[in-house]
């Protein structure tokens, strides 16, 4: 019977924050959106905020399994989040649509962080991390998408400048592994 180490309990919890803390901005986003394509971005968010809820469930849920404790207490989550706070009030859509996928973004970095450590440990947990990871960056690109103007994009130096430390880093230019 294989059980978790302390380790893999702290590298995994800090995924678990972060996913309850993306689900509940994601519901704060949703609640206080105002401005152009509010529809679509409405029910958008609420599926992120089913997805981050549903990835939440598998983490604990994997840790339960190899004998670890998870702890989403609101407190907890919090303390541990590495998530910063979602602005209080009505927020402007386009506004949204980048907080939101920084914030999925930031819980993709928790992932990276700690996946070596993870599958080092238990590839199967690792596993789980990888199917959460291919979905939270197809639901960030999407998401992102909307403030996203091929023209705008090509001619702006900030653009260029991440997409240049992207593929310095061997990403492309939504964060995801470059083929």
């Amino acid at each position: 019977m294989f059980q978790g180490s302390p380790a893999l309990r702290e590298s995994m919890q800090k995924v678990l924050v972060d996913l309850i803390e993306l689900h509940i901005q994601g519901k704060q986003a949703h609640w206080n959106l105002l401005g152009s394509n509010f529809r679509d971005l409405h029910l958008q968010l609420d599926e992120i905020v089913d997805a981050a809820r549903e990835f939440s469930d598998e983490v604990a849920e994997r840790m339960r399994a190899v004998y670890l404790v998870p702890d989403g207490r609101s407190n907890t989550v919090a303390n541990e989040t590495s998530l910063v706070q979602f602005p209080a009030g009505p927020v402007e859509t386009t506004s949204v649509v980048d907080l939101i996928v920084d914030r999925m973004y930031a819980v993709v970095d928790t992932m990276r962080t700690v996946h070596d450590d993870v599958d080092d440990e238990d590839p199967t947990t690792a596993d789980v991390l990888h199917s959460i990871l291919e979905r939270l960056e197809q639901l960030a690109w999407m998401t992102g998408a909307e403030n996203r103007h091929p023209e705008q994009d090509a001619a702006s130096a900030d653009t260029r400048g991440r997409d240049e430390d992207a593929m310095a880093e061997g990403q492309d230019r939504v964060g995801a592994v470059a083929n």
